[in-house]
């Protein structure tokens, strides 16, 4: 395999802007590479290590597929970023959905995040957007990359099961209104607590940074601000802890 191959992937790993330049990402790992193809994402090339993990079974699996190539140890350990790899890298076609096409439910509960910035933090509130049944995760003017590989990671591959719409606050907002869902804003000076706040009805959690918090753009327009007890020392907690929290009791409220 030409080296210029394993130079493509490398920079496809680290940097957002060959990712948005040939619209392809990065996948590592049999589970989150099938969560993917299983959400119709199609595979671009897939990179094979046979000494790691049980990849003849995937391998098996992929009958037509053709641009498989099959590297050594010391070639994937360029290529990888994951410990302990189960030797499967895949190059992905990245794929962007519109607001206009999410589908909701009939009673829908949708979490927004407004400029998140941590891969880790974005990874997280998927799992939970996934583990709660949420219908969609919107994105906001973000301030990391949808596909940047520590989303995918830190998602278990979460990102793949959930539908995930990148759009600006503006967007989101009339989005929002259209479908008539009610917007609860997660803030420190709240009046209310967030277990007093009724999102028994079509409801969106919008949540804001950990430095900074929401803009005033949402803290001006939301429908209803709340806030989640501080009994300790700090102000806040991570974003998608506080996410997890808010997003957990609408679910109690509708009887999960």
């Amino acid at each position: 395999m030409r080296n210029g191959r394993i130079i493509d992937v490398v920079e496809l790993i680290e940097k957002s802007r060959a990712r948005r330049a040939k619209r392809l990402f990065v996948i590592e790992g049999h589970k989150e590479i099938k969560m993917a193809l299983s959400a119709g994402y199609l595979m671009e090339s897939l990179y094979v290590c046979e000494g790691l993990g049980s990849v003849g079974l995937f391998l098996d699996s992929l009958t037509t597929f053709k641009r498989i190539y099959k590297v050594n140890g010391e070639v994937f350990a360029k290529m990888a970023y994951r410990d302990n790899s189960d030797g499967l890298l895949a190059v992905m076609h990245d794929r962007t959905l519109s607001l206009e096409k999410v589908k909701l439910s009939e009673n829908p509960f949708v979490i927004v995040l407004e400029s998140v910035e941590k891969p880790g933090n974005l990874g997280a509130i998927l799992r939970t957007a996934d583990a709660a049944g949420a219908d969609a995760v919107i994105i906001c003017d973000p301030l990391t990359d949808l596909f940047n590989p520590n989303v995918i990671r830190s998602s278990i591959g979460c990102i793949f099961t959930q539908q995930v719409a990148v759009c600006s606050s503006q967007e989101a907002l009339h989005w929002l209104k259209t479908n008539k869902i009610r917007t609860f804003a997660a803030e420190l000076e709240a009046s209310q607590w967030y277990h007093e706040a009724d999102y028994r009805g079509p409801s969106a959690v919008v949540m804001g940074t950990e430095a900074d918090g929401l803009t005033e753009f949402w803290l001006q327009r939301a429908d209803t601000h709340v806030k989640i007890p501080m009994r300790g020392k700090i102000d806040s907690l991570n974003v998608s802890v506080s996410t997890a929290v808010l997003t957990f009791e609408a679910m109690r409220q509708r009887g999960f």
